[in-house]
C-alpha cells in the first residue's frame, strides 16, 4: 500500500502507485472536463497531487496545454516575481568509487584526469568566483570514502566562508554530495550549509540498480531515504531532482512529486528546490546511447507542470541547457540558474588544460556571468544574489510559510534589488551597469509599500556611496 508518511523508500515511492498513476493519466488525458477542473484547482495555488499533475503532463490537447503554460507563468510570478537567483557550482573532487553508467566519474574510467582541490586551490577558485560577482556556491564531489571525507568537506566549507576578497564574499554554500548518515548531516548543518542537494537520478528501482551496478550508490533505499536522514539531522532545506533521460520521463515526474509529497507529509516541509537536469555528453559518455531522452517541448511541459504541482518550490536549471532553452522555460517556473559554470575540478582561477579534462559533462551555455546578468535584465528579470533568508533564519518551515502566503516577496524583491546594485557597482561592465541602473529605477516602484520603498532607496544610496557593505542582503 502507498504510504506517503513512511520513511521506507519503496512505500513513499511506490512502483505500483506510479504505474497506477500513469494508467490513470492515460485514461484521462483526453478528458477535457477533468483537465479543466484540475487547471481550475491549480489556480488556488495550493498545488496538485502526483496523480492530478500526471494527467496534465499526459494531456496533448493544444488548447489545454496553452492554459497550462499560461497558469505556470502566472504562478511563477505570484510566488517568485521576476527574480532569478544566481549561483555557480564548485567541483571539489572527481574521485569516485561508484560505477554509474551515465557519469564519466565512474570508477572504470581510467583516462579522465582525477583531481581533488587542496584548501589553497579552493581559496584561489573562490576568489575567482568572487571576482565575477558570485555570492552563492553549490559544492559538488564524487563519492570516495577515503579521499572525499566529511572532514574534507567541513574544512572546505570553512575555507570558503572565511574568504573576504575586496567587496566579495560567499554568503551561502549549498552542497551536493553522496547520501550519508544523520550524524554527518548534523555536522554539515553545524558548518553552516544552506541547502543539501541530492539527485535521485531515477526513481525506477530496476533501472536504478542497472544504472548503478557497483559502489555505495547501488543501494537504492539508502540513497532514496537520504533526505529523511538530512532532515532528521537538522537540515531544513533540501533539494531533489532526477536526471531526465535515464528512464521514462512520466515515471520520473510522478516519482519526483511523490517524493515532494512525502517530505511535506513527514516533515511539514517540502523540497526547497527541484532541479531538472537532462542527460548530456561527457568524457566517455554518449548521451545518444540512452533511449529515454526528451525533446525541448516535453522539457518545457515538465517545467510548467512541476511549477503548477509544487508552486512553492524553487526550480533550478543549470548550464547543461542552452541559452535558447533557458530563455524558453525561465518564465514557466525556473527561479534559479547558474552562470559562467565550470563542471571541471577547478578551472575558474585558470583554464584547465585540454589534456587534463576533469569535467562531469559538457556545458551548453558558456557565457560569462556579466553576459548572463545582462541577458536576464534585457528580459526584465532581476538577477538576484540575495542570501538574506539564510542568514535571517527564514529557512525550512519558516521560509515555506512565507512563500506559500506570498509574503516572501516583501523580503526578496527589495533584497534582490540591493544585491543587484552591489553587483553593478563592483563587477558589471559599463553596458550591463547602464541596463541595470534603468531596471532598478523601474523596479523600485514595485516595492510593496512606501516605507519599504524608502528603506530600499536609503540602502541603495549607501551602496552607491560604497558604504553599508556589511553583507546583510
Amino acid at each position: 500500500m502507498y504510504d506517503v508518511n513512511s520513511k521506507h523508500a519503496e512505500e513513499f515511492i511506490s512502483h505500483e502507485e506510479i504505474l497506477d498513476t500513469l494508467a490513470y493519466a492515460d485514461e484521462n488525458k483526453d478528458n477535457i472536463k477533468l483537465v479543466e477542473s484540475l487547471i481550475e484547482k491549480a489556480k488556488l495555488r495550493k498545488g496538485l497531487s502526483h496523480r492530478e499533475a500526471s494527467v496534465l503532463l499526459a494531456c496533448d490537447n493544444s488548447e489545454m496545454n496553452e492554459k497550462i503554460f499560461k497558469l505556470a507563468e502566472q504562478i511563477k510570478k505570484d510566488f517568485y516575481g521576476n527574480r532569478i537567483v544566481m549561483f555557480a557550482p564548485l567541483y571539489l573532487s572527481n574521485y569516485c568509487v561508484n560505477g554509474c553508467t551515465y557519469c564519466p566519474y565512474h570508477s572504470k574510467n581510467k583516462h579522465i584526469a582525477r583531481k581533488q582541490l587542496t584548501q589553497e586551490e579552493i581559496r584561489k577558485e573562490v576568489i575567482a568566483l568572487q571576482d565575477m560577482g558570485h555570492k552563492r556556491l553549490a559544492l559538488e564531489a564524487g563519492e570516495d570514502p577515503v579521499r572525499n571525507t566529511m572532514d574534507y568537506y567541513l574544512e572546505s566549507i570553512n575555507t570558503i566562508y572565511s574568504i573576504k576578497h575586496r567587496n566579495g564574499a560567499i554568503r551561502r554554500v549549498n552542497i551536493n554530495i553522496a547520501a550519508t548518515t544523520v550524524d554527518n548531516y548534523r555536522l554539515l548543518k553545524e558548518a553552516g550549509i544552506g541547502t543539501y542537494i541530492l539527485f535521485q537520478e531515477t526513481y525506477h528501482k530496476e533501472s536504478y540498480l542497472k544504472l548503478h551496478p557497483t559502489g555505495p550508490k547501488h543501494n537504492y533505499d539508502y540513497h532514496t531515504e537520504a533526505m529523511d536522514r538530512a532532515m532528521e539531522g537538522g537540515i531544513d532545506d533540501v533539494g531533489i531532482g532526477v536526471l531526465f533521460g535515464l528512464d521514462k520521463y512520466r515515471y520520473e515526474f510522478a516519482g519526483l512529486l511523490m517524493h515532494a509529497e512525502h517530505l511535506e507529509a513527514a516533515f511539514g516541509v517540502g523540497p526547497h528546490t527541484i532541479s531538472v537536469p537532462r542527460l548530456r555528453d561527457a568524457d566517455d559518455i554518449d548521451s545518444s546511447s540512452f533511449t529515454n531522452g526528451i525533446s525541448d517541448d516535453i522539457f518545457a511541459k515538465i517545467v510548467a507542470c512541476i511549477r503548477i504541482a509544487v508552486p512553492y518550490t524553487g526550480m533550478i536549471m543549470s548550464t547543461r541547457e542552452s541559452k535558447e532553452t533557458r530563455e524558453r522555460v525561465l518564465h514557466l517556473g525556473v527561479s534559479q540558474i547558474s552562470g559562467a559554470s565550470k563542471t571541471s575540478v577547478g578551472g575558474y582561477s585558470s583554464p584547465e588544460p585540454e589534456e587534463e579534462n576533469s569535467s562531469q559533462f559538457e556545458v551548453a551555455d558558456n557565457r560569462t556571468l556579466d553576459e548572463v546578468v545582462r541577458w536576464l535584465m534585457e528580459m526584465d528579470y532581476i538577477p538576484s544574489f540575495c542570501t538574506a533568508c539564510y542568514r535571517a533564519g527564514r529557512t525550512g518551515d519558516r521560509f515555506m510559510s512565507l512563500c506559500k502566503s506570498g509574503q516572501i516577496q516583501n523580503c526578496c524583491h527589495p533584497n534582490a534589488l540591493m544585491t543587484l546594485e552591489e553587483y553593478l557597482m563592483d563587477y558589471a561592465s559599463p553596458e550591463t551597469k547602464a541596463i541595470g541602473d534603468k531596471l532598478i529605477e523601474r523596479e523600485i516602484l514595485n516595492v510593496p509599500n512606501e516605507k519599504a520603498r524608502a528603506t530600499v532607496i536609503e540602502n541603495l544610496n549607501l551602496i552607491r556611496k560604497n558604504q553599508g557593505r556589511d553583507f546583510r542582503f
